[in-house]
Order: structure tokens, then C-alpha cells, then sequence
């Protein structure tokens, strides 16, 4: 009785927290699946057009390039900002005054406007003033210089620094409080046994936190297919759609070209690739998981 008790209890405290996510977050994405549909210019009459608004999305170009492009921000966030997270917090998760600063200054991005931080970075491109050619005509390597971030050959691959600096910070406090709840008990037999150093990283802590890493994997893949400010302020797509997003895709189909419709439908296929890739990714963390047991 005392268990019905307190399932009752914690059903009643989660119910309104569910109700608000599924008004702002549930909702919308079945209205927008819905509209999907149709062919609505987000005033007046929608008219019904069954799956022409998808079969438009996989005919085409611009679609395969934004979904490439994610595809690219997606393995730059996972293999990127997940492995230089856990390394800073391998280093940084004791408490002394100067790893306190160091986690700090690191995190700083993270309380940014991301306005701020695609200017900072234009500047840092500027084929003229920025101070990343000014360096390298420092050092002599002249033949270096690029025009970062005008070149489509080159712009979507210097997106992926300003990326990967602006939410590191967010990974690192994750891993550090993951690693600092490792019981003081199991580090103390883990030292009995003669596990120090290195030994212990690899045999003891990073498994322990495995859960946690497979979470900040999923936040990664969420948050990279969803990516639209940063590269919004700082290329809008371009130039030629070099730098297009499915955001960004969605963003200028819908609202430029006032095709609500096609938007909608755009929305939903970025839904269902992110599914896609977070279940792909849990499949293979649990194969793995498999194969060491």
C-alpha cells in the first residue's frame, strides 16, 4: 500500500510537467506532421496533397546536401565535442581554485548569446581583419589563407570549430558530475588492487559512466539536427547552400517562400532522421555493450 502510495504521489508530481511538454513539445510536432499534408501557406484554406510535399523534399538537391551537411555536424558534435569533454573532465574534476576557473572559462560559451558568438567568430574568419589569416601571415604560411568562410568548399567544415566551442562546456559539467559520483569506496578498492592511473580511467571510471556518455551522444545527435543560429548568423545557408542545414532548409522554405505546407513536412522528416540516428546509435552502444560483457 505504501508503494501504491508513492507511485500515486510522483504521478501526481510529474503530471503537470507532462502536460506542459506535451502542449509545447508533442503537440506541435503531430499539428506539424498533420499539416505536412497539405499544401497551406499559412493563411486561408489548406489544401489536402497527400505526400507531394515529401516526394518535392526527396527530389530535391538542396534537401541531400542539408541532410549532408547535418550528417557532418552531427559526427563533428559526437566525435568532437564528447571526446574533448571527457578528456577536460578527466583532468578537471577535482576542486582545486585553478581546475575551478579552467571549468569555468570553458563553460563561459555556454552562457553566450549565439548571436555573440557567430560575430566573434566572423570576426575571427575575416579574410582581411580576421585574426585567424592575420596568424598565419604571421607565420609565414601565407599560401594558408583562405576566405573561410566564402569558399563552398570549404565553409561547412569551418562551422565545425565554433560548434564544437560553443557547447563543450555543457558535456564537461555533465562528465564531471558523472565522474565526481563514483563512490569514494569503489576508488578506494580499485587502489587496494593496485588499479592507479590510466589502469583505473579505462577499467573503472569511464565504464561506470557509460550511461551518462550514451545520454550526452543523444543530446549531441538531438542538438546538432536541430542546429540552425549559429550557422544562420554566420553564412545563412550559403554561399551556393554550401552551409545548408535541414534547419536552415526549413527555415527558408517556410517562412521566404511562405510554403507552410513544405515546411511542416520538412519539420517531420527532420524528426524522423533524428530518431533514426539516436535509435542507430543506442542499437550499436548496446552491441558494444554486448560484445565486452
Amino acid at each position: 500500500m505504501n508503494a501504491l502510495s508513492n507511485r500515486r504521489f510522483i504521478a501526481l508530481g510529474l503530471l503537470p510537467a507532462l502536460l506542459i511538454y506535451a502542449l509545447f513539445v508533442f503537440v506541435p510536432v503531430v499539428w506539424s506532421a498533420y499539416y505536412g499534408f497539405f499544401n497551406w501557406s499559412g493563411i486561408g484554406e489548406a489544401k489536402y496533397i497527400g505526400l507531394q510535399n515529401y516526394t518535392e523534399i526527396v527530389k530535391d538537391p538542396i534537401f541531400w546536401r542539408a541532410l549532408k551537411n547535418n550528417i557532418i555536424f552531427v559526427l563533428a558534435s559526437v566525435f568532437g565535442q564528447i571526446p574533448i569533454a571527457l578528456a577536460l573532465a578527466v583532468l578537471l574534476h577535482k576542486s582545486s581554485f585553478l581546475q575551478r576557473f579552467l571549468r569555468s572559462a570553458i563553460f563561459l560559451p555556454m552562457v553566450l548569446s549565439t548571436v555573440v558568438i557567430g560575430m566573434v567568430w566572423q570576426y575571427i574568419y575575416h579574410p582581411q581583419i580576421g585574426i585567424l589569416n592575420f596568424l598565419l601571415d604571421t607565420l609565414g604560411l601565407q599560401s594558408w589563407k583562405l576566405q573561410w568562410l566564402s569558399d563552398a568548399g570549404i565553409a561547412i567544415y569551418a562551422l565545425i570549430p565554433p560548434l564544437i566551442w560553443s557547447f563543450v562546456g555543457l558535456y564537461l559539467i555533465i562528465f564531471i558530475s558523472a565522474l565526481q559520483n563514483i563512490s569514494s569506496d569503489i576508488h578506494d578498492a580499485a587502489k587496494l588492487d593496485g588499479a592507479t592511473g590510466l589502469r583505473k580511467l579505462v577499467s573503472i571510471s569511464l565504464p561506470m559512466i557509460r550511461a551518462t556518455v550514451q545520454v550526452a551522444v543523444i543530446l549531441c545527435i538531438s542538438g546538432s539536427l536541430k542546429s540552425f543560429d549559429l550557422v544562420y548568423i554566420m553564412t545563412k545557408g550559403g554561399p551556393a547552400h554550401a552551409t545548408e542545414l535541414l534547419a536552415t532548409y526549413m527555415y527558408n522554405s517556410t517562412f521566404t517562400s511562405y510554403r507552410y505546407g513544405f515546411g511542416s513536412a520538412i519539420s517531420t522528416t527532420i524528426v524522423i532522421v533524428s530518431l533514426l540516428l539516436i535509435g542507430t546509435s543506442q542499437w550499436l552502444a548496446s552491441r558494444k555493450k554486448e560484445d565486452l560483457i
